[in-house]
């Protein structure tokens, strides 16, 4: 039986947001709003932006970008941890 979501309210932009939540991700949830509200006012402190709605906008594309730029550097150690453990393997089978 699976567990239903519960709901979990938070202050984005400065208006209170219901959001349902798997249980046990409510903190995750709440990590995340604290986080984007954090850019949020990264990006009211430029001069070019005038408005919630671009501030919410420029924050998402630089999380995403941010986002992005991490899996590539996953993708890249990753790889790299492969073919290290290819090395280590060949290394020892000829011993």
């Amino acid at each position: 039986m699976s567990e239903l979501p519960e709901q979990v309210t938070v202050t984005l932009l400065g208006k209170s947001h219901q959001f349902s939540c798997t249980p046990g991700q409510q903190q995750a949830l709440i990590d995340a709003v604290d986080l984007l509200n954090g850019r949020v006012d990264e990006m009211r402190q430029r001069d070019t932006v005038r408005s919630d709605h671009s501030a919410l906008l420029l924050a998402a594309l630089h999380l995403c970008h941010e986002l992005l730029a991490l899996q590539s550097d996953t993708q890249d150690t990753q790889h790299t941890l492969q073919q290290l453990t290819q090395r280590i393997s060949t290394h020892i089978e000829s011993k």
